[in-house]
């Protein structure tokens, strides 16, 4: 055989084999990345065992004292906020009403939210009472607080998180919601923009029957209830 038909051998072998590996890769890609998803709609789990329900008091949207330790007795699932934000705290808290809304009546009677300002001095009840209510939120069972800047970063420490101001001086966003267990354990971590509200809801109803709940990757996570 030539030099010439030898090359065209090869060179044609080469097109048939180089799609049926491209093809190959991106199913294999497509699987890893449909995995992802599907770990991610739950939630991860949170390896502190601190306390994330101290007694420290705040301030809700009707200018009433809340210490965080009142509410040990039930689950409560915690975002973080602030109403100046120009969007993505918007998305987070629509994502929290829809998982208030799969709670129904159990919100409030088997479990909370609370959503905590990261800008404190500026958010006061006023402004999150206003938040709430053009947010749909003002709900019983959700509780939106604000206080000192020290009383703020103490809590975030809680769940090692900090504030951080941008050189603009806009607030850095938290996009991650947690899950505390009744006796303030921290149980789950979800990214807010993928989780699945129905999830979520069902996490807050098993850890307040104290059952075990699930990551998104399968991993059981038993409440100290």
């Amino acid at each position: 055989m030539s030099s010439k038909s030898i090359t065209a051998v090869i060179l044609t072998s080469l097109s048939l084999t180089i799609p049926l590996i491209l093809a190959s890769t991106l199913t294999l890609s497509g699987c890893r990345q449909s995995a992802q998803d599907i770990g991610e709609r739950g939630g991860f789990a949170v390896r502190d065992n601190g306390d994330c329900l101290p007694n420290i008091p705040l301030i809700d949207q009707n200018g009433r004292t809340v210490s965080l330790a009142s509410l040990k007795g039930k689950p409560v699932l915690f975002d973080f906020i602030y109403t100046s934000c120009p969007g993505p705290c918007l998305l987070l808290t629509a994502r929290m009403k829809q998982v208030a809304d799969s709670l129904g009546s159990r919100l409030g009677t088997e479990a909370h939210i609370v959503s905590i300002t990261v800008d404190p001095e500026h958010d006061h009840p006023k402004q999150l009472l206003a938040y709430a209510k053009e947010q749909g939120a003002d709900l019983s069972g959700w509780l939106f607080l604000t206080g000192t800047p020290k009383q703020i970063d103490a809590v975030l420490a809680r769940f090692r998180l900090f504030r951080q101001r941008e050189a603009d001086g806009t607030v850095d966003h938290i996009l991650e919601f947690f899950l505390v267990d009744a006796n303030g354990r921290p149980l789950l971590q979800y990214q807010g923009e993928k989780a699945e509200p129905e999830r979520v809801a069902s996490d807050a109803e098993r850890a307040a029957a104290g059952e075990t709940v699930t990551t998104g990757d399968g991993t059981k996570v038993a409440s100290a209830f």
